[in-house]
């Protein structure tokens, strides 16, 4: 039994809830009478309340996200039905702002916005007083010196299973409207030392995945290249270092750092969201694409850094023809994924200035993606996101490494995003699915479009065996034998194929 419990909806189980643990190491002397429970969003409803509920808690902490809103506004409709006296407060980014709006807010008795590090306490302590505090609290700037540290709040379990997420610093300088970051304060730094003490015990622990948060980690080059230095002269196998990088700031002080780390040891994240000047003006973002192309060129050359970059589809002034160049651009750059999203309207951001200008139309539900716009109707972005889905089946998922670049260099196209999007539709066409095709008929398929546009035989039989050898398979992919690569049949659903297997077992004895 516990009078706290903390408690968040994960997107999978390997993510660990940083939030929570903060919260309940600034709890000061209630901590001992706090619990951290965590979730995630494949979980049923009825049974998170269930669970929430047999600890007898007094005050249930939330954390409220994008990806979790929906599930969380059930969770606290059944806790409000089922145990009202329960005091339910959320926090998080997705109920910091529009709160008057929300349903998850009316639901509950109190919310916190901002940085509730230490104000989730303070409501806490008038909670158990017996005092009835405001509905929502906005929450002061805490001071991240003085705040305890979460990292002895790690488990055993967290450490040896799931990836920990870390922060050196808070905020961002920066001002792109369709990032929360935009509103955010200026960047804040931990101290530096007493920061990287936690990970020296992290590493003692045997923690070897660490994911950073901080937005803009190579802002202040002197502490990116000391936290880089740390973790290289303690490198060892297994380590593994996820950063979110500003993609135009890579001076030499870190270039040679990074050049030093194992193929696999470092992930930069880079936000390149678009190379189009007139729609980086409409969004407040600044970059230096020259230097920018420059970096990833010397990352992709003289570094084992794996390279995640972003675009955005969506963003106001971007047509479908700005995209395919920009994604064009980025994929002669040679990043090892190009994560391509749809353009998200968060609460809080000033995105929402160009809804009338651009026409700019979207989701009411979570997580708020943009439907249509001036330059992108509904049925084009419907397909921008099949494209996405199978770009990252084929490209990102790193299975076809032989194959696409066959697919992308097709002719007359010439262009990676053209080539890619038709074979989308086509494979769209046959398959009438975006999720949840297997990587042997996704083969398949691929065998069909590249015969049919006329690739050599043999050096298409090379590559998609290579492809299946380097994937763990044995052999040829079934895909080059003679009949096996055939269209799927779609006039039978899963739940005829259901029936049928209920229909041959009605034959046996019972």
């Amino acid at each position: 039994m516990s009078d706290i419990l903390l408690a968040t909806l994960n997107a999978r189980y390997i993510h660990t809830a940083f939030g929570l643990r903060c919260l309940h190491a600034n709890l000061g002397e209630l901590q001992e009478r706090s619990t951290i429970l965590e979730f995630d969003i494949k979980q049923r409803a009825a049974d998170i309340a269930e669970e929430l509920l047999a600890a007898k808690p007094k005050i249930i902490g939330l954390g409220v996200y994008i990806w979790n809103v929906v599930l969380s506004t059930e969770v606290v409709g059944l806790l409000k039905q089922i145990a009202p006296e329960v005091k339910v407060v959320l926090g998080g980014p997705e109920v910091s702002y529009d709160t008057v709006s929300q349903e998850i807010v009316r639901l509950a008795d109190h919310v916190i916005t901002g940085e509730a590090d230490l104000a989730f306490a303070d409501l806490c302590r008038s909670l158990l007083a017996g005092t009835t505090p405001p509905k929502v609290l906005a929450a002061a700037l805490p001071d991240l010196a003085k705040l305890a540290s979460p990292y002895p709040f790690y488990q055993d379990e967290d450490i040896a299973k799931r990836v920990l997420y870390v922060e050196a610093s808070r905020g961002c300088p920066f001002s792109c409207e369709f990032c929360l970051s935009s509103v955010d304060l200026p960047v804040r730094a931990f101290p530096l030392a007493e920061f990287l003490l936690e990970m020296e015990r992290l590493l003692a622990r045997g923690a070897r995945q660490f994911k950073f948060l901080d937005r803009t980690f190579n802002l202040d080059v002197r502490v990116s290249a000391t936290i880089l230095k740390f973790f290289l002269e303690r490198w060892q196998p297994g380590v593994f270092l996820h950063f979110e990088m500003i993609p135009d700031r890579f001076p030499e002080s870190l270039r040679g750092l990074i050049a030093k780390f194992p193929p696999g040891a470092l992930q930069f994240e880079v936000g390149i969201q678009s190379f189009n000047e007139e729609v980086s003006s409409n969004i407040s973002r600044r970059q230096n694409i020259a230097r920018l192309e420059d970096n990833l060129r010397f990352l992709k050359q003289h570094s084992g850094v794996h390279v995640h970059a972003d675009l955005i589809a969506g963003l106001p002034g971007e047509s479908l023809a700005s995209l395919a160049d920009g994604f064009d651009r980025l994929w002669h750059l040679g990043p090892q994924e190009i994560q391509l999203g749809i353009l998200k309207r968060l609460r809080g951001t000033p995105i929402v200035r160009h809804d009338l200008p651009f026409a700019m139309v979207y989701s009411p539900l979570a997580p708020y993606e943009l439907l249509a716009n001036r330059d992108l109707d509904f049925a084009t972005l419907q397909q921008v996101k099949r494209f996405a889905r199978h770009w990252d089946a084929l490209g990102n998922s790193g299975r076809f490494s032989q194959t696409l670049p066959i697919l992308l260099d097709l002719t007359p196209r010439a262009s990676p995003f053209w080539n890619l999007w038709d074979f989308s539709q086509q494979l769209h066409a046959w398959i009438g699915k975006n999720q949840g095709i297997s990587p042997a008929n996704l083969a398949g398929q691929l065998f069909l479009h590249l015969r049919e546009a006329g690739v050599d035989p043999a050096i298409l039989e090379a590559a998609l065996t290579a492809d299946h050898l380097a994937g763990g398979g044995r052999g040829r992919p079934a895909c080059l034998s003679p009949g096996a690569a055939a269209p799927r049949d779609n006039s039978h659903s899963a739940t005829n194929r259901r029936q049928q297997r209920h229909q041959g077992a009605a034959s046996l004895p019972r």
